[in-house]
């Protein structure tokens, strides 16, 4: 869809909402309000081929603490895999030999360009876990197999960890393969 002159409504610390007027596939134009943000990563630590490093978090948003996967924001001109390498030592305190892309996802299309890179770590290895203030986080470590039990239960309803755990299942063949 081509983008048009837009229109910066409202500026915070990592987000920015602007007005835009498109041209819609087909013919017509609409008036929209889009919430620009710079993308981000997050990353499934296994500490072994069984067992995964969640965290319980701390979300205002969310009315409370969620469990999820490490995940952060892209610094301006950081590559996601950086990012992903970056924010598993900072919330966790663990470094990776290894990293493995999964796939990228777009977290809300209908007013949001955010897309998050899921990847899978390995080869974990003591670092220094340094948590931003707003940060409040507790480590959890658990066999794969209960994370995604936890999925299917609704006690991870954060979108980008259940789909990473998801992912990193299936490709560790615990899941059924895609026809």
């Amino acid at each position: 869809m081509p983008r048009h002159p837009e229109r910066r409504v409202q500026r915070g610390a990592m987000l920015e909402m602007v007005t835009e007027e498109v041209e819609l596939p087909g013919g017509g134009r609409a008036r929209l309000d889009l919430i620009r943000h710079p993308g981000a990563s997050a990353v499934v630590p296994f500490l072994s081929p069984d067992e995964v490093l969640l965290i319980r978090q701390y979300r205002y948003a969310a009315g409370g603490e969620i469990y999820e996967v490490p995940a952060g924001k892209l610094d301006p001109g950081e590559a996601p895999e950086a990012c992903a390498l970056r924010e598993l030592e900072e919330e966790t305190g663990f470094r990776a030999d290894r990293l493995e892309a999964l796939a990228d996802i777009l977290t809300t299309p209908g007013f949001t360009d955010e897309r998050i890179y899921l990847f899978t770590a390995h080869g974990l290895t003591p670092g220094i876990q340094r948590l931003d203030d707003d940060e409040r986080i507790e480590l959890v470590p658990m066999p794969l197999s209960e994370a995604l039990e936890m999925v299917w239960q609704n006690l991870i309803p954060d979108a980008k960890s259940s789909l990473a755990l998801l992912h990193a299942a299936r490709r560790q063949g615990r899941l059924g393969q895609a026809p």
